[in-house]
Protein backbone atom coordinates (compact mmCIF):
# COMPACT_ATOMS: atom_id res chain seq x y z
CA UNK A 1 0.00 0.00 0.00
CA UNK A 2 1.44 3.36 -0.57
CA UNK A 3 2.02 6.21 1.45
CA UNK A 4 -0.64 8.88 1.10
CA UNK A 5 0.47 12.97 0.89
CA UNK A 6 -0.82 13.18 4.13
CA UNK A 7 1.60 10.29 6.07
CA UNK A 8 4.68 11.81 3.96
CA UNK A 9 4.17 15.87 5.09
CA UNK A 10 3.55 14.38 9.20
CA UNK A 11 6.83 11.77 8.63
CA UNK A 12 8.63 14.85 7.29
CA UNK A 13 7.51 16.90 10.66
CA UNK A 14 8.73 14.15 12.59
CA UNK A 15 11.77 13.59 11.03
CA UNK A 16 12.40 17.75 11.83
CA UNK A 17 11.51 17.12 15.10
CA UNK A 18 13.96 13.84 15.46
CA UNK A 19 16.77 16.02 14.07
CA UNK A 20 16.57 18.70 16.26
CA UNK A 21 16.14 16.24 19.57
CA UNK A 22 19.42 15.42 18.27
CA UNK A 23 20.95 18.83 18.00
CA UNK A 24 19.57 20.00 21.60
CA UNK A 25 20.27 16.67 22.95
CA UNK A 26 16.63 16.91 24.10
CA UNK A 27 15.54 13.88 26.84
CA UNK A 28 14.30 10.66 24.75
CA UNK A 29 11.08 11.01 27.30
CA UNK A 30 10.26 14.47 26.21
CA UNK A 31 11.50 13.76 22.54
CA UNK A 32 8.64 11.31 22.46
CA UNK A 33 6.40 13.94 23.81
CA UNK A 34 7.09 16.33 20.75
CA UNK A 35 6.76 14.07 17.89
CA UNK A 36 3.57 13.03 18.39
CA UNK A 37 0.22 15.62 18.50
CA UNK A 38 -1.70 15.52 21.79
CA UNK A 39 -5.76 15.44 20.84
CA UNK A 40 -7.24 14.43 17.55
CA UNK A 41 -10.65 15.05 17.10
CA UNK A 42 -12.46 13.63 13.78
CA UNK A 43 -16.64 14.40 13.09
CA UNK A 44 -19.12 13.44 10.62
CA UNK A 45 -21.83 15.44 10.26
CA UNK A 46 -24.65 16.16 8.00
CA UNK A 47 -25.69 18.99 5.99
CA UNK A 48 -28.88 20.14 4.42
CA UNK A 49 -27.90 21.07 0.68
CA UNK A 50 -30.36 23.46 -1.20
CA UNK A 51 -32.28 20.65 -2.76
CA UNK A 52 -33.17 19.56 0.44
CA UNK A 53 -30.77 16.42 0.09
CA UNK A 54 -28.91 15.27 3.14
CA UNK A 55 -25.20 15.02 2.71
CA UNK A 56 -22.55 13.92 5.12
CA UNK A 57 -18.61 15.72 5.77
CA UNK A 58 -16.06 14.37 7.52
CA UNK A 59 -13.82 17.51 9.45
CA UNK A 60 -11.06 17.07 11.92
CA UNK A 61 -9.59 19.53 14.83
CA UNK A 62 -6.25 18.33 16.43
CA UNK A 63 -3.69 19.81 18.75
CA UNK A 64 -0.10 19.49 18.48
CA UNK A 65 1.01 21.03 21.90
CA UNK A 66 -0.37 23.52 24.35
CA UNK A 67 2.58 24.25 26.45
CA UNK A 68 3.34 27.83 25.54
CA UNK A 69 -0.55 28.08 25.40
CA UNK A 70 -3.42 27.89 23.56
CA UNK A 71 -4.22 26.04 20.35
CA UNK A 72 -3.66 28.51 17.28
CA UNK A 73 -3.92 27.16 13.84
CA UNK A 74 -5.83 27.13 10.42
CA UNK A 75 -9.39 25.78 9.36
CA UNK A 76 -9.10 24.13 5.91
CA UNK A 77 -11.71 23.51 3.25
CA UNK A 78 -10.27 20.89 1.01
CA UNK A 79 -11.52 17.59 -1.08
CA UNK A 80 -8.52 15.67 -0.29
CA UNK A 81 -8.55 16.72 3.57
CA UNK A 82 -7.13 13.96 5.72
CA UNK A 83 -6.41 13.40 9.03
CA UNK A 84 -2.61 12.76 8.68
CA UNK A 85 -2.26 16.56 6.87
CA UNK A 86 -3.79 18.15 9.80
CA UNK A 87 -2.01 16.58 12.30
CA UNK A 88 1.44 17.51 10.40
CA UNK A 89 -0.57 21.45 10.02
CA UNK A 90 -1.03 21.25 14.00
CA UNK A 91 2.88 20.12 14.43
CA UNK A 92 4.50 22.79 12.31
CA UNK A 93 1.62 25.76 13.68
CA UNK A 94 3.93 24.56 16.99
CA UNK A 95 7.15 24.99 15.61
CA UNK A 96 5.77 28.59 13.72
CA UNK A 97 4.44 30.03 17.31
CA UNK A 98 7.49 29.18 18.82
CA UNK A 99 9.95 30.89 16.64
CA UNK A 100 7.80 33.58 16.39
CA UNK A 101 7.56 33.62 20.33
CA UNK A 102 4.04 34.03 20.11
CA UNK A 103 2.03 32.79 23.40
CA UNK A 104 0.39 29.40 21.73
CA UNK A 105 0.23 25.82 20.73
CA UNK A 106 0.14 24.67 17.91
CA UNK A 107 -3.46 23.48 16.06
CA UNK A 108 -5.44 22.57 12.38
CA UNK A 109 -8.71 21.78 11.65
CA UNK A 110 -9.92 20.55 8.11
CA UNK A 111 -12.35 19.49 5.99
CA UNK A 112 -13.05 16.82 3.30
CA UNK A 113 -14.90 19.33 1.15
CA UNK A 114 -14.63 21.46 -2.07
CA UNK A 115 -16.53 24.39 -1.16
CA UNK A 116 -16.78 26.04 -4.93
CA UNK A 117 -19.20 23.35 -5.53
CA UNK A 118 -21.77 24.83 -2.43
CA UNK A 119 -23.70 27.51 -2.52
CA UNK A 120 -23.25 30.50 -0.17
CA UNK A 121 -26.08 29.16 1.85
CA UNK A 122 -24.81 25.65 2.39
CA UNK A 123 -21.48 27.07 3.23
CA UNK A 124 -22.39 28.61 5.93
CA UNK A 125 -24.49 25.70 7.31
CA UNK A 126 -21.36 23.40 6.79
CA UNK A 127 -19.31 26.28 8.33
CA UNK A 128 -21.50 26.05 11.44
CA UNK A 129 -22.58 22.65 11.46
CA UNK A 130 -18.91 21.79 12.16
CA UNK A 131 -18.13 24.87 14.16
CA UNK A 132 -20.59 23.40 16.30
CA UNK A 133 -19.24 19.76 16.34
CA UNK A 134 -16.13 21.05 17.40
CA UNK A 135 -17.07 24.14 19.85
CA UNK A 136 -16.12 22.33 22.80
CA UNK A 137 -12.74 22.24 21.74
CA UNK A 138 -12.69 26.26 20.98
CA UNK A 139 -12.36 29.67 22.49
CA UNK A 140 -9.95 32.62 23.42
CA UNK A 141 -8.40 30.34 26.00
CA UNK A 142 -8.49 27.46 24.69
CA UNK A 143 -8.25 27.36 20.42
CA UNK A 144 -8.43 29.90 18.29
CA UNK A 145 -8.94 29.17 14.62
CA UNK A 146 -8.13 31.23 11.49
CA UNK A 147 -8.46 30.89 7.63
CA UNK A 148 -6.39 28.56 5.28
CA UNK A 149 -7.03 27.00 2.49
CA UNK A 150 -10.56 26.98 0.99
CA UNK A 151 -11.81 29.08 3.34
CA UNK A 152 -12.14 33.33 3.87
CA UNK A 153 -12.96 35.85 6.58
CA UNK A 154 -16.97 35.69 6.07
CA UNK A 155 -16.42 31.80 7.34
CA UNK A 156 -14.48 32.76 10.54
CA UNK A 157 -17.39 35.40 10.99
CA UNK A 158 -19.69 32.44 10.94
CA UNK A 159 -17.27 30.42 13.03
CA UNK A 160 -17.18 33.40 15.94
CA UNK A 161 -20.98 34.09 15.42
CA UNK A 162 -22.02 30.62 16.06
CA UNK A 163 -19.66 30.40 19.42
CA UNK A 164 -21.22 33.73 20.07
CA UNK A 165 -25.21 32.06 19.78
CA UNK A 166 -23.24 29.55 22.18
CA UNK A 167 -22.09 31.46 25.07
CA UNK A 168 -24.94 34.12 24.28
CA UNK A 169 -22.72 36.92 24.02
CA UNK A 170 -20.14 37.86 21.43
CA UNK A 171 -17.12 36.04 21.43
CA UNK A 172 -14.98 37.86 19.26
CA UNK A 173 -11.64 36.46 20.19
CA UNK A 174 -12.46 32.51 19.91
CA UNK A 175 -11.68 32.93 16.06
CA UNK A 176 -9.18 35.43 13.73
CA UNK A 177 -8.91 36.70 10.30
CA UNK A 178 -12.31 38.11 10.34
CA UNK A 179 -13.99 40.66 9.06
CA UNK A 180 -12.66 44.28 10.44
CA UNK A 181 -16.41 45.05 10.98
CA UNK A 182 -16.91 41.51 13.40
CA UNK A 183 -13.67 42.13 15.10
CA UNK A 184 -11.23 41.65 12.62
CA UNK A 185 -7.75 43.56 12.21
CA UNK A 186 -6.42 45.19 9.69
CA UNK A 187 -3.82 44.28 8.02
CA UNK A 188 -4.67 40.47 8.48
CA UNK A 189 -4.90 39.57 4.90
CA UNK A 190 -1.74 40.94 3.53
CA UNK A 191 0.21 39.75 6.52
CA UNK A 192 1.35 36.89 5.52
CA UNK A 193 2.73 38.45 2.13
CA UNK A 194 4.18 41.20 4.26
CA UNK A 195 5.72 39.16 6.69
CA UNK A 196 7.46 36.86 3.83
CA UNK A 197 8.84 39.94 2.11
CA UNK A 198 10.27 41.34 4.97
CA UNK A 199 12.04 38.24 5.88
CA UNK A 200 13.17 37.93 2.41
CA UNK A 201 14.69 41.52 2.14
CA UNK A 202 16.56 41.06 5.00
CA UNK A 203 18.22 37.34 4.10
CA UNK A 204 18.88 39.14 0.55
CA UNK A 205 20.96 41.46 2.91
CA UNK A 206 22.24 38.97 5.01
CA UNK A 207 23.68 37.05 1.74
CA UNK A 208 25.69 39.92 0.45
CA UNK A 209 22.89 40.40 -2.09
CA UNK A 210 21.31 43.63 -3.12
CA UNK A 211 17.94 44.32 -3.11
CA UNK A 212 17.83 46.42 -6.38
CA UNK A 213 17.56 44.96 -9.64
CA UNK A 214 17.29 41.33 -7.58
CA UNK A 215 15.15 39.29 -9.67
CA UNK A 216 12.57 37.07 -8.63
CA UNK A 217 9.97 34.34 -9.59
CA UNK A 218 6.64 33.56 -7.49
CA UNK A 219 5.22 30.37 -7.42
CA UNK A 220 1.53 30.76 -6.79
CA UNK A 221 -0.23 34.38 -7.28
CA UNK A 222 -2.60 34.30 -4.76
CA UNK A 223 -2.96 36.23 -1.97
CA UNK A 224 0.29 35.67 -0.68
CA UNK A 225 2.57 35.50 -3.45
CA UNK A 226 0.83 38.42 -4.65
CA UNK A 227 1.58 40.55 -1.74
CA UNK A 228 4.77 39.57 -1.41
CA UNK A 229 5.43 40.16 -5.61
CA UNK A 230 4.02 43.71 -4.85
CA UNK A 231 6.11 44.60 -1.92
CA UNK A 232 9.36 43.12 -3.49
CA UNK A 233 8.80 45.44 -6.18
CA UNK A 234 8.30 48.59 -4.21
CA UNK A 235 11.96 47.79 -2.85
CA UNK A 236 13.53 47.84 -6.30
CA UNK A 237 13.17 43.86 -7.10
CA UNK A 238 12.37 42.99 -10.37
CA UNK A 239 9.60 40.17 -10.70
CA UNK A 240 10.35 38.23 -14.09
CA UNK A 241 7.58 35.49 -13.46
CA UNK A 242 4.59 34.52 -11.53
CA UNK A 243 2.42 31.79 -12.12
CA UNK A 244 -0.93 30.36 -10.61
CA UNK A 245 -2.12 26.73 -10.90
CA UNK A 246 -3.45 27.00 -14.81
CA UNK A 247 -0.31 28.75 -15.66
CA UNK A 248 2.06 31.55 -15.38
CA UNK A 249 3.50 35.61 -17.21
CA UNK A 250 7.02 35.68 -17.41
CA UNK A 251 9.45 38.71 -18.76
CA UNK A 252 12.91 39.18 -17.64
CA UNK A 253 12.31 43.04 -17.76
CA UNK A 254 10.04 42.59 -14.97
CA UNK A 255 6.12 42.55 -14.60
CA UNK A 256 3.99 44.76 -14.13
CA UNK A 257 2.40 43.46 -10.99
CA UNK A 258 -0.10 46.10 -9.98
CA UNK A 259 -1.78 45.37 -13.45
CA UNK A 260 -2.01 41.40 -12.52
CA UNK A 261 -2.99 42.33 -9.28
CA UNK A 262 -6.31 43.90 -10.90
CA UNK A 263 -6.51 41.27 -13.66
CA UNK A 264 -7.00 38.73 -11.34
CA UNK A 265 -9.39 40.38 -9.47
CA UNK A 266 -11.60 40.75 -12.24
CA UNK A 267 -10.65 36.73 -12.77
CA UNK A 268 -8.38 36.48 -15.10
CA UNK A 269 -5.39 33.83 -14.46
CA UNK A 270 -1.77 34.58 -14.07
CA UNK A 271 -0.71 33.14 -17.82
CA UNK A 272 -3.96 35.13 -19.44
CA UNK A 273 -1.27 37.90 -19.82
CA UNK A 274 -2.68 41.47 -20.54
CA UNK A 275 1.24 43.11 -19.66
CA UNK A 276 3.95 42.44 -21.57
CA UNK A 277 5.36 39.29 -21.68
CA UNK A 278 5.30 35.65 -22.60
CA UNK A 279 3.57 31.89 -21.22
CA UNK A 280 5.53 29.96 -19.01
CA UNK A 281 4.46 26.75 -17.13
CA UNK A 282 5.26 25.61 -13.30
CA UNK A 283 8.35 23.76 -14.16
CA UNK A 284 9.68 26.33 -16.53
CA UNK A 285 9.35 29.06 -13.44
CA UNK A 286 11.04 27.09 -11.14
CA UNK A 287 14.37 26.85 -12.96
CA UNK A 288 14.64 30.22 -14.14
CA UNK A 289 18.25 31.58 -12.98
CA UNK A 290 16.57 33.92 -10.30
CA UNK A 291 18.23 35.84 -7.20
CA UNK A 292 14.88 34.64 -5.50
CA UNK A 293 12.05 31.90 -6.01
CA UNK A 294 9.17 31.66 -3.86
CA UNK A 295 7.20 28.58 -3.92
CA UNK A 296 3.82 29.93 -2.35
CA UNK A 297 1.51 27.45 -3.45
CA UNK A 298 1.26 24.16 -2.08
CA UNK A 299 3.08 21.37 -0.39
CA UNK A 300 6.03 19.24 -2.05
CA UNK A 301 6.48 21.97 -5.26
CA UNK A 302 9.92 21.26 -5.18
CA UNK A 303 11.03 17.58 -4.73
CA UNK A 304 13.20 15.29 -6.16
CA UNK A 305 12.30 15.15 -9.67
CA UNK A 306 13.08 19.09 -10.18
CA UNK A 307 15.44 20.56 -7.46
CA UNK A 308 18.48 19.49 -9.97
CA UNK A 309 16.46 22.27 -12.16
CA UNK A 310 16.22 24.89 -9.60
CA UNK A 311 18.88 27.85 -9.97
CA UNK A 312 17.73 30.54 -7.74
CA UNK A 313 20.71 31.78 -5.26
CA UNK A 314 17.12 31.63 -2.11
CA UNK A 315 14.34 29.86 -1.82
CA UNK A 316 11.81 31.18 0.39
CA UNK A 317 9.07 29.07 1.54
CA UNK A 318 5.97 31.04 1.18
CA UNK A 319 3.47 28.06 1.82
CA UNK A 320 4.29 25.27 4.18
CA UNK A 321 6.21 22.55 2.39
CA UNK A 322 6.64 23.37 -0.38
CA UNK A 323 10.37 21.98 -0.59
CA UNK A 324 11.06 18.00 0.03
CA UNK A 325 13.76 17.20 2.44
CA UNK A 326 15.16 15.11 -0.54
CA UNK A 327 14.88 18.32 -2.76
CA UNK A 328 16.42 20.60 0.45
CA UNK A 329 19.34 18.16 0.14
CA UNK A 330 19.99 18.64 -3.53
CA UNK A 331 19.65 22.36 -3.38
CA UNK A 332 21.74 22.86 -0.21
CA UNK A 333 24.85 21.07 -2.10
CA UNK A 334 24.32 23.81 -5.28
CA UNK A 335 24.58 26.23 -1.81
CA UNK A 336 20.81 27.48 -2.34
CA UNK A 337 19.58 29.01 0.47
CA UNK A 338 16.54 27.73 1.90
CA UNK A 339 14.43 30.04 4.59
CA UNK A 340 11.91 27.52 5.83
CA UNK A 341 8.31 27.63 6.64
CA UNK A 342 7.97 28.54 10.15
CA UNK A 343 9.66 31.37 9.95
CA UNK A 344 8.98 32.29 5.62
CA UNK A 345 5.34 32.45 6.19
CA UNK A 346 4.71 33.13 9.99
CA UNK A 347 3.17 37.00 8.90
CA UNK A 348 -0.43 35.29 9.03
CA UNK A 349 -0.15 33.74 12.42
CA UNK A 350 2.09 37.03 13.95
CA UNK A 351 -0.93 39.57 12.93
CA UNK A 352 -3.65 36.88 13.72
CA UNK A 353 -1.78 36.90 17.19
CA UNK A 354 -2.58 40.82 17.69
CA UNK A 355 -5.99 40.53 16.28
CA UNK A 356 -6.21 37.99 19.21
CA UNK A 357 -4.85 40.45 21.48
CA UNK A 358 -6.80 43.65 20.35
CA UNK A 359 -10.38 41.44 20.94
CA UNK A 360 -8.85 40.65 24.40
CA UNK A 361 -8.63 44.07 25.09
CA UNK A 362 -11.03 45.63 22.81
CA UNK A 363 -8.79 48.37 21.66
CA UNK A 364 -7.46 48.27 18.22
CA UNK A 365 -4.52 48.95 16.38
CA UNK A 366 -4.23 51.05 13.27
CA UNK A 367 -2.52 49.88 9.93
CA UNK A 368 1.00 52.07 10.97
CA UNK A 369 0.98 50.01 14.58
CA UNK A 370 0.26 46.52 12.63
CA UNK A 371 3.18 47.21 10.30
CA UNK A 372 5.70 48.32 13.05
CA UNK A 373 4.91 45.49 15.27
CA UNK A 374 5.13 43.00 12.12
CA UNK A 375 7.95 43.92 10.26
CA UNK A 376 9.77 44.06 14.29
CA UNK A 377 8.54 40.46 15.02
CA UNK A 378 9.48 39.09 11.62
CA UNK A 379 13.14 40.89 11.63
CA UNK A 380 13.55 39.64 15.16
CA UNK A 381 12.77 36.21 14.74
CA UNK A 382 15.02 36.30 11.45
CA UNK A 383 18.12 37.86 12.99
CA UNK A 384 17.69 35.36 15.46
CA UNK A 385 17.69 32.32 13.16
CA UNK A 386 20.66 33.56 11.33
CA UNK A 387 22.58 34.10 14.59
CA UNK A 388 21.51 30.58 15.46
CA UNK A 389 22.59 29.07 12.06
CA UNK A 390 25.77 30.79 12.05
CA UNK A 391 26.98 30.08 15.69
CA UNK A 392 25.96 25.95 15.10
CA UNK A 393 27.34 26.00 11.07
CA UNK A 394 23.66 24.50 10.02
CA UNK A 395 20.71 25.29 7.36
CA UNK A 396 18.44 27.92 8.49
CA UNK A 397 15.51 25.32 8.71
CA UNK A 398 17.22 23.39 11.31
CA UNK A 399 18.37 26.80 13.00
CA UNK A 400 14.69 27.49 12.72
CA UNK A 401 12.95 24.05 14.14
CA UNK A 402 15.98 23.82 17.38
CA UNK A 403 15.29 27.25 18.17
CA UNK A 404 11.23 26.82 17.68
CA UNK A 405 11.43 23.23 19.82
CA UNK A 406 13.87 24.37 22.53
CA UNK A 407 11.34 26.57 23.36
CA UNK A 408 8.26 24.28 23.49
CA UNK A 409 10.61 21.53 25.59
CA UNK A 410 11.78 23.66 27.81
CA UNK A 411 7.68 24.95 28.60
CA UNK A 412 7.18 21.26 28.71
CA UNK A 413 9.57 20.81 31.26
CA UNK A 414 9.18 23.53 33.02
CA UNK A 415 4.78 23.08 33.34
CA UNK A 416 5.86 18.93 34.34
CA UNK A 417 3.92 15.86 33.84
CA UNK A 418 0.13 16.16 35.56
CA UNK A 419 -0.68 14.29 37.83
Amino acid sequence: MGVSAGEDLYATGQHRVDEAARLLHLDDDLHAVLREVKRVFQVHFPVVRDDQTVELYTGFRVHHNLARGPAKGGVRYEPHANLEATKAQAMLMSWKTAVMSLPFGGAAGAVRVAPEQLSSRELERLTRRFTTEIALLLGPERDIPAPDIGTNPQVMAWMMDTLSMHAGYSVTAAVTGKPVEAGGSIGRIEAPGRGLATVLMHTVRNTGLTLEGASVAVEGFGAVGATCARLLTAAGCRVVAVCDHAGGWHNDNGLDIATLEKLKAEGARAHEGGVPGEPISREELLALPVTVLVPASVESVINSENAARVRARIVAEGSNGPVTPAAEAVLAEDGTVVIPDILANAGGVTVSYFEWVQDLQAFFWDEAEISTQLERAMVRATEQVFAYSARHHISLRQAAYAIAIGRVARASSARGIYP
